[in-house]
């Protein structure tokens, strides 16, 4: 196990009145708030009228930023920042999932910054400082909640990627599971497919022979995939969706890397996947592409990869090799059973695509998997596993 320094200062607010918690954090300690959220389902199924009387219980301005999209743009991030300096304002509350999350984070920390946001997305420069940061979440999937990352894209170039800081970690989140039971049948398994990945991909990189990270790693995957085939049956199961909710928070927050170098390959290569076509929801291109990847990495950790298959489905047999492909299956099989796409097809990429989208993920700096990955890939193994799911 490798020397580490974890930090995560998110207080957390969970359950049914979880709300009710909102003006406490902010009654006496700011006075401007920038609301941050997506489009009309807040307001369908009425948070944004509690986020709203609690605003105003806590004696405070608000403004607006909104129409946040999947996928976010970083023009979204300049339109908040010019809504923040021309009013003073003194904190952020980003009230959904974690494309609104996202967008506040790389507000808050650009507001420090006088060069362009994305630059920190490019990682020419690091942030130095972040504005307060609250959040209501509204949908089990990216741990932005809890953790230091932050991801947006640019539409004129196709970037799409993420840095990670410890100073954009929220201060607080509002966690009421109830708030996720409207979520739909598809976003609820991107949301699920999302989770795993976080897990998964800490998982499968390299790691000593008693690592307690992977253990957690382990337990929260085979955790996710049992309480996702609850709430995709029934989704006003008020114990799956707080499974999920706390399940999608720590899988994100850094406990499932304590120790190791961890390395997020399926994410990054997703990334372009997305940027490419905003159409692809993340958890989908990660339902596609992460069976890909553990075909194509599984000798490299047979060991490993034979562990998880034992664990998570329970599969009984001893030889290594065909206990990896049998996991691999079976994880392939449940992301199909949840309403997941499996095939590049399935969401329309084409074999004209396929180019473009290697392209994005290994020239403009969407795509970085050095040698301490559990399977370093060059650009010829990305297109030939690529056009392996046409």
């Amino acid at each position: 196990m490798k020397d580490f320094t974890f930090v995560s200062p998110t207080r957390i607010h969970f359950g049914r009145n979880a709300i009710q918690n909102l003006s406490k954090e902010i009654e006496n300690k700011y006075s401007k708030v920038l609301l941050v959220y997506g489009f009309s389902s807040i307001k369908k199924n009425g948070v944004y009228d509690e986020v709203i009387k609690q605003l105003k219980s806590a004696k405070v301005q608000y403004f607006e930023l909104s129409e946040i999209r999947p996928n976010p743009e970083i023009s979204k991030v300049k339109e908040g920042l010019k809504i923040i300096r021309e009013n003073g304002i003194d904190l952020i509350l980003a009230v959904g999932g974690g494309s609104v999350i996202d967008t506040a984070k790389s507000i808050a920390a650009s507001f420090y910054y006088d060069g362009e946001p994305f630059d920190l997305n490019l990682h020419k420069v690091q942030p130095t400082n972040a504005l307060p940061l609250g959040v209501v979440l509204t949908i089990s999937a990216s741990g932005s909640e809890l953790s230091d990352s932050c991801v947006v894209m640019d539409d004129k170039t196709l970037i799409k990627q993420g840095f990670n800081s410890d100073i954009v970690r929220p201060l607080f989140a509002i966690m009421n599971p109830e708030y996720t039971f409207s979520v739909n049948k598809y976003q609820t398994g991107c949301g699920i497919v999302d989770i795993i990945s976080h897990s998964l991909e800490r998982y499968f990189s390299p790691s000593e022979k008693f690592e307690i990270a992977d253990s957690l790693a382990l337990s929260i995957i085979k955790d996710t995939i049992e309480a996702g085939k609850v709430a995709i049956k029934e989704p006003n199961n008020y114990d799956a969706r707080a499974a999920l909710m706390l399940l999608g928070a720590y899988s994100h927050n850094g406990l499932t890397s304590l120790g190791k170098n961890k390395q997020m390959p399926i994410h990054k290569m997703e990334h372009a996947l997305s940027a490419y076509d905003i159409r692809i929801a993340h958890g989908a291109g990660l339902s596609i592409l992460i069976p890909l990847w553990m075909e194509a990495s599984y000798k490299k950790d047979v060991e490993k990869f034979a562990r998880f298959g034992k664990y998570v489905f329970d599969i009984k047999d001893e030889d290594k090799e065909k206990c990896s492909l049998k996991g691999i299956q079976l994880l392939r099989e449940y992301f199909r059973s949840i309403g997941m796409p499996i095939r590049l097809s399935e969401v329309e990429i084409s074999q004209n695509d396929v180019s473009k989208i290697v392209d994005l993920m290994t020239d403009c700096g969407a795509l970085t998997i050095g040698p301490s990955s559990i399977n370093p890939l060059k650009k010829d193994e990305i297109l030939k596993l690529m056009e392996s799911s046409l």
